[in-house]
């Protein structure tokens, strides 16, 4: 992908300091293994795309990284990458590093120390906010409970 000027105020950092609410992340790591691919449909229009983990990393830490679609096939085991207005999110409870739409990465030819798989975030879980809230009607009186509605018999007084 095109380089990009990075967000203001971002700054390169390191792998172990990555949250699960982490934005705006520049990072440089190398690719320790891709996973199979495999086929995903979009929830918004119905869609079919690839999508496949990487598990990436330097010195400090290693992550999953998300890959869909063409940027499966630009990165390979071994290759050095830099990604530039990343971001972390949460999937089943597990960080995971993401490109997104406005992020970019690039390979580098900056040499690493040897990856730190130790220490691999995406193993920490988190408890997850529900995206949507669950409904649970308020009943502000018994006798709406035994109405017609929930099949009891409806009083007269």
């Amino acid at each position: 992908m095109a380089s990009e000027v990075p967000p203001v105020g971002a700054e390169t950092v390191k792998v172990e300091s990555l949250g699960p609410q982490s934005r705006q992340i520049n990072v440089t790591v190398k690719i320790v293994s891709k996973s199979p691919v495999r086929e995903t449909v979009s929830r918004s229009d119905g869609s079919a795309h690839r999508v496949a983990d990487a598990l990436v990393g330097d010195e400090t830490g290693v992550i999953y990284l998300t890959l869909w679609d063409d940027n499966i096939d630009k990165v390979n085991d071994g290759d050095i990458i830099s990604i530039k207005n990343g971001y972390v999110s949460l999937f089943k409870g597990s960080m995971r590093l993401n490109i997104g739409r406005f992020g970019s990465f690039e390979k580098t030819e900056v040499s690493l120390p040897e990856v730190n798989t130790k220490n691999n975030l995406s193993e920490k879980t988190y408890e997850q906010e529900r995206r949507y809230p669950t409904f649970r009607p308020a009943y502000r009186d018994e006798g709406y409970r035994r109405g017609r509605r929930f099949g009891g018999s409806r009083r007269r007084y």
